[in-house]
């Protein structure tokens, strides 16, 4: 019988192959199905044997150990994409996961900030750094994030030739190796320029030095990917965060991503636009953000119209 750990192998290459599947996603798949086969090894069943209750009673024990629901509606997906995969490559003649229903997602909206949240973000990454040089890329990340809305591997693993020639507009790639475009304000251009003549420069001195080849990313790391980690800038925003004045709990790279649609609908943008903008595949992603600005005109309304009583709130 072959292993789970070889059909895991098998399903992850071919999401990756035909679906285009992101590296994260994929590494979050591998995860989930490793854990649901160990789960099924303790009790002397494989991927090839298990039956819809033995996944229904698999789901029970995720959330009696306190999985959160967002992580249990995920695994269950996981695990239905490899049956169907099992199902369509012969190895299981029916697909025991076909009736189940997950637990759904939260339908908590997204955290956003206020403009004046956001402006104090940017100048606290004018200033917080060591040097010329930290100052300009925290400067450069933080302008890049808020006047796109990319996601944050998207940004941290940005190619330093898209940068070049003082563009207009930026070519991302995102999920599933779809490119989009994203344009650029001035505030933004002006940034990534400052940055990239500074970083240029460490580029050149290094390869005089220490005959280092120059980096082909914008936000160069000494990591194994090449470029900075999303760890390293989550870490970093946070102390961003604290200097603006802004309790670090409410500040992410996806909050900034959430800001920046907030802000862009507020001020009248087509909801389609801001769907390509943000690399939405289904444009219900992307209608949540109504519902947060819905919410915060009342909120608006409530608190400041002569007419609204404390009562009807």
């Amino acid at each position: 019988m072959i292993p789970d750990r070889d059909r895991i192998s098998a399903f992850l290459e071919a999401a990756a192959a035909e679906s285009g599947a992101a590296r994260n996603t994929l590494l979050a798949y591998g995860r989930d199905l490793d854990d649901f086969s160990g789960w099924l090894a303790a009790r002397g069943l494989g991927f090839a044997t298990a039956a819809q209750g033995d996944i229904e009673a698999y789901l029970i024990a995720c959330e009696a150990s306190g999985l959160a629901r967002a992580t249990r509606a995920r695994r269950l997906s996981a695990i239905r994409q490899l049956y169907r995969f099992a199902y369509d490559e012969g190895w299981r003649s029916d697909n025991p996961s076909l009736r189940l229903s997950g637990p759904g997602r939260s339908k908590a909206l997204p955290k956003t900030l206020s403009l004046p949240e956001v402006e104090a973000l940017l100048a606290g990454a004018r200033a917080q750094g060591r040097s010329d040089a930290d100052r300009a890329r925290n400067t450069c990340l933080m302008e890049l994030l808020y006047a796109t809305g990319m996601r944050v591997s998207e940004l941290v693993g940005l190619p330093v030739a898209a940068a070049r020639g003082d563009p207009r507009m930026l070519l991302v790639r995102g999920k599933g190796s779809k490119d989009r475009m994203v344009p650029l304000s001035p505030s933004a251009r002006a940034a990534l320029s400052a940055w990239l003549a500074l970083r240029d420069a460490e580029d050149e001195a290094a390869r005089i030095t220490r005959k280092a080849v120059p980096s082909k990313f914008l936000f160069p790391g000494t990591g194994a990917t090449g470029h900075m980690t999303r760890q390293q800038f989550f870490l970093q925003i946070k102390a961003l965060a604290l200097s603006a004045g802004i309790a670090p709990a409410r500040v992410s790279p996806h909050v900034l991503r959430h800001a920046f649609a907030t802000h862009l609908l507020a001020g009248g943008a087509d909801l389609r636009a801001i769907q390509m903008l943000l690399g939405h595949a289904d444009l219900s992603t992307t209608e949540i953000y109504t519902h947060v600005l819905d919410a915060r005109l009342r909120d608006l309304v409530l608190e400041h119209h002569p007419l609204a009583r404390k009562d009807d709130r």
